[in-house]
């Protein structure tokens, strides 16, 4: 069974664990309804993507 054969310092484990950050998610402006929404995906308010409407808003 594989071992360390020496401890690992905390400089080392530092070094290790520094390209472990979470970066926050990239989002877009709706062109139709102007609201946030995430790229690539149908806006969650209007139902539309690239210009054409994939969900039916319900009316409330």
């Amino acid at each position: 069974m594989a071992v360390p054969k020496r401890k690992t310092s905390r400089s080392r484990k530092g070094m290790r664990c520094a390209h472990q950050a979470l970066t926050a998610p990239s989002g877009s402006i709706c062109p139709k309804c102007k609201s946030f929404k995430m790229p690539h995906r149908v806006c969650p308010s209007c139902g539309y993507y690239k210009g054409k409407a994939f969900l039916e808003k319900e009316e409330v």
